[in-house]
């Protein structure tokens, strides 16, 4: 098929006669085309064979010869123009609220496929068809379309803005260059554009690396709920699990309990039984007696009144019923001994919790060491870091601003603001101490008043053997035993300080509904030398997961 360089016009291939683009294109001798069927049925009804366009008349019919060239033109046109239907039924698309519509279609606005800007306008896929054929519009330059193609001129020339003047950062004509902007640095749009992608080539990069690091404290998050409902629901498994033997315990005690009592009725009753029978027995005897007694009484035959007097005068023999009683049990004691029962159970699950409990809370050991800057002038720390107690004399060292000045306490190096922490300390052999957390803002220059109030949570061992905690009141504690390690832990978003005896794993006592605003630092008093009687220190004892097998820290 040949090729055609210009565009193809629906009016090239018309023919006169019909008015339609050509079925069989045939040539007249004058060199005119018609349908081949159109000029034979109009010379079927014309006497004369005349040509409709020229006139020419021909004496005979002439032979009509089939046009290949205009066959071939028709073929293309056909399909160029089916092409172009499709095209426009399927890519020419309506314009919708927020696309660029042609700024030539009248009626239905079509959606712009590119915008010049040259012209200033936008076009749809027809009409932007001169920008791809005619020769001086193909100069134009196009884009994809865009809104305000007018705000793209220079309001005070009516130019193109078409540079950049890097001086002012704004966008400027070639007339803007000479005139307003003529000694300042200018490029074209272009360079500065390719310079500032650049810039957000490196703004995306930052943006990609917060959104990845955003992403990964997401997945944390859920790993963290993940972790959270695993604790729940072992804790719910453990709770069901213990006071499902409580009740089970409950139950059997109850059991037990109905038993006992059940079992010493039913003594009572069957001793109960044995009197009544005996004593029903002896009336019977007695009342048969009496009955023999009466007769004989009532007898006129002298002679058998005289010869069983003796045997009938004489009471029969009865059993001495004088002593005889049904002892009533004695049930005191008895619903006492079954809750003592019940206490040592509930006391052993209550142990086992504690021990289980102990163990979640030593996972969240860390390592911690004393800060010599914050010791007070009479405290001696070791090397380590892990000691410290009273010299019972003042050293000379700065009176720094971390320094605790009128009291003998020193706090921990780490400092915590979020999560869990713990930590246990070796008070064995001490007569006083004091151990918790404090706030990092205390007043260290100043007598401490120990209360949350004050920013201090702790527990105090004083006057060799009895346990305070300071909390809105001096709290005194009862301890079934001296503890000789001291658990500390902390978990800072539920406001909760907990003391534990390490060594036999018991809650000593809990601060909670805490309101924790700033740092944290763990704070260890050695309390003073005592001459010598107080002189064991503080030592920071490395953590032993018993459930593990390991050390934590």
């Amino acid at each position: 098929m040949s090729a055609v360089s210009c565009p193809l016009s629906e009016d090239q291939f018309l023919c006169s006669i019909c008015l339609e683009v050509f079925t069989d294109p045939v040539s007249t001798p004058c060199g005119h085309n018609f349908c081949k069927k159109c000029i034979t049925e109009h010379w079927k009804i014309n006497v004369q064979c005349q040509c409709p366009m020229c006139k020419r008349a021909y004496g005979t019919r002439p032979e009509l010869f089939v046009n290949t060239f205009i066959s071939e033109m028709v073929a293309q046109f056909k399909w160029s123009a089916k092409h172009k239907a499709n095209t426009s039924s399927s890519e020419q698309q309506v314009a919708k609220p927020g696309e660029i519509p042609c700024d030539v279609c009248s009626g239905t606005k079509l959606k712009a496929l590119k915008s010049c800007l040259v012209c200033l306008a936008s076009y749809c896929e027809s009409h932007l068809e001169p920008h791809r054929t005619m020769s001086g519009l193909k100069r134009h330059q196009l884009m994809d379309p865009v809104e305000d193609l007018e705000g793209r001129m220079c309001m005070k020339h009516d130019k193109l803005l078409e540079l950049f003047c890097k001086t002012d950062q704004v966008c400027v004509c070639m007339l803007c260059t000479v005139l307003d902007h003529k000694t300042h640095e200018v490029v074209p749009l272009k360079v500065e554009c390719e310079e500032k992608k650049t810039k957000l080539k490196i703004t995306e990069e930052e943006i990609q690396k917060m959104i990845q690091k955003k992403q990964v404290k997401i997945q944390e998050i859920k790993h963290s709920v993940k972790l959270s409902k695993e604790d729940a629901d072992r804790e719910i498994a453990k709770g069901v699990k213990v006071f499902t033997a409580l009740r089970e315990s409950v139950d059997r005690s109850q059991t037990e309990l109905m038993k006992t009592i059940e079992k010493k009725q039913r003594t009572t009753e069957k001793q109960a039984e044995g009197f009544i029978r005996e004593l029903e027995e002896e009336i019977s005897e007695l009342k048969k007696r009496s009955f023999e007694v009466e007769q004989l009484s009532h007898s006129d035959d002298h002679f058998p009144l005289i010869h069983n007097f003796s045997s009938m005068n004489a009471v029969p023999p009865t059993k001495d019923w004088t002593e005889a009683s049904v002892h009533q049990p004695l049930y005191e004691g008895t619903v006492r001994r079954a809750v003592t029962q019940l206490e040592e159970t509930l006391s052993e699950q209550t142990k086992e919790l504690l021990e289980d409990e102990l163990k979640t809370v030593q996972r969240y050991a860390v390592d911690v060491t004393l800060d010599p800057d914050t010791a007070n002038h009479r405290l001696i720390l070791s090397e380590d870091g892990k000691q410290v107690n009273d010299s019972d004399q003042v050293k000379n060292v700065p009176d720094n601003p971390e320094r605790f000045s009128s009291c003998t306490c020193v706090l921990g190096k780490q400092g915590f603001s979020t999560g869990r922490f713990y930590y246990e300390v070796q008070v064995k052999g001490k007569t006083d101490w004091t151990l918790g957390v404090v706030r990092e803002s205390v007043n260290r220059k100043v007598n401490i008043i120990l209360s949350p109030q004050s920013g201090y949570w702790t527990l105090c061992l004083r006057y060799r053997n009895e346990h305070f905690v300071a909390a809105d009141t001096l709290v005194r504690l009862s301890l079934r035993s001296k503890p000789e390690k001291v658990g500390v832990f902390v978990n800072y978003e539920e406001g909760l300080v907990s003391f534990y005896d390490a060594e036999v794993a018991a809650l000593i006592y809990s601060f909670t509904g805490c309101c924790f605003t700033e740092k944290l630092f763990p704070y260890f008093s050695p309390c003073n030398n005592d001459d010598g009687n107080n002189s064991t220190p503080l030592i920071i004892s490395p953590v032993s997961c018993a459930r593990v097998g390991q050390l934590c820290v």
